[in-house]
C-alpha cells in the first residue's frame, strides 16, 4: 500500500490543498441549509398548537391577531400535491419508459426530449397561466383541481428526465438475458428494468413533489380562496405556499409567525414524504432482489 510518506512534496501539497477545498465546499453548501433549519425550527414551532392543527377551525382574516388555524391550507396542499403525483408520476414513467425502451431515436421520442426540455426550464407562473386560460375558464371555477393540474404539469417534465436516466443505467446484458429467456419486451420492463430502478425513479418522483408542495404562483391563480377545510377537489382551497405568502408580506408579527408556522410544517410534510418514498422503495427493491 502507498504511503502519503511516499509522494512527492508537490503531491502531498495538492492533496492537502484539494482536502481542504472540498471541505470548504462542504461547509458552504451546509451552513446555509442548517440556518434555514434553524430559524425555521426556532421561529415555527411555537406556532404548533392545537388550535394551528384545528380541523373544525378556519383561517384567520384578521393579520394583526395571533392565533388561527392552519388546517385548511394543509388539507389543500396534501390534496393538490397527492392528486398531482397521481397524474403526473404514472405519466412521466411511462413517458420514459417509452423514451428509453421504445422510442429511442424516433420523431416521436424527439419531440417529447425537446418539449420536456422546454417545460423544465418553463417559469411556475406559465404553468398556473396556461391551467387558467384551458381549465378554469373552460368550466369557470377555481378550485383545487386546476391546482392539481397546475402542479402536475411542473412535476410531469422532472419525473419523465429523472426517470429516463434511471433507466439508462440498467444494463442491456439485463434486458437481453431476459429476452433470451423467451419474456416479452414489457415483461422484461416490468420484471426486470423497473425493479432494477425504482430507487432512482421514486427519488425522482420525490424531488418532483418537493417542488410542487413549495409552489405558489400557479395555485394563487388557479385555487381560489376558502376559509374552512375543504376536502373536495371541487370549490376554493388554499395551500400552505399561498398562506406563507400572504401572511409574510404582512406587517403585523402575528401574521409572520403564522407564516413561519406554515413554513415548518411544510417542511416536516416534505421530509416525512420523502422519508416515506426511501422505506418504500428500499422494501420494494429488497422484495425484487
Amino acid at each position: 500500500m502507498l504511503r502519503r510518506s511516499a509522494l512527492s512534496r508537490g503531491r502531498r501539497i495538492a492533496d492537502v490543498a484539494l482536502r481542504v477545498a472540498v471541505w470548504l465546499c462542504l461547509i458552504v453548501a451546509v451552513v446555509p441549509l442548517a440556518l434555514v433549519v434553524y430559524f425555521v425550527v426556532v421561529r415555527g414551532l411555537p406556532q404548533w398548537t392545537p388550535e394551528f392543527f384545528d380541523f373544525a377551525g378556519r383561517l384567520t382574516t384578521r393579520y394583526q391577531a395571533e392565533g388561527g388555524s392552519m388546517a385548511p391550507a394543509i388539507v389543500g396542499t396534501l390534496l393538490t400535491t397527492g392528486v398531482a403525483a397521481l397524474i403526473a408520476i404514472p405519466l412521466g414513467v411511462l413517458g420514459a419508459i417509452y423514451l428509453n425502451e421504445y422510442g429511442k431515436n424516433s420523431p416521436l421520442a424527439r419531440v417529447i426530449w425537446m418539449m420536456t426540455d422546454v417545460m423544465t426550464g418553463v417559469p411556475s407562473i406559465v404553468m398556473g397561466l396556461f391551467v387558467f386560460l384551458a381549465f378554469v375558464l373552460l368550466i369557470d371555477e377555481l378550485n383545487a383541481l386546476a391546482g392539481a393540474l397546475a402542479l402536475a404539469c411542473l412535476m410531469l417534465p422532472v419525473v419523465i428526465r429523472s426517470s429516463e436516466e434511471m433507466l439508462r443505467l440498467v444494463p442491456d446484458e439485463l434486458r437481453q438475458a431476459s429476452l433470451a429467456l423467451g419474456a416479452r419486451r414489457w415483461r422484461t420492463i416490468v420484471s426486470v428494468v423497473l425493479p432494477a430502478s425504482i430507487s432512482g425513479i421514486m427519488s425522482g418522483a420525490l424531488l418532483a413533489i418537493a417542488r410542487a408542495a413549495g409552489e405558489t404562483a400557479p395555485v394563487v391563480l388557479v385555487m381560489g380562496v376558502t376559509r374552512r377545510v375543504n376536502w373536495s377537489l371541487f370549490g376554493g382551497n388554499v395551500s400552505l405556499p399561498m398562506q406563507i405568502y400572504d401572511n409574510a408580506q404582512q406587517p403585523y408579527a402575528a401574521a409572520q409567525a403564522r407564516a413561519w408556522g406554515a413554513a415548518l410544517t411544510l417542511v416536516v410534510i416534505v421530509l416525512v414524504t420523502t422519508l416515506v418514498g426511501r422505506f418504500i422503495a428500499a422494501r420494494f427493491a429488497i422484495r425484487e432482489r
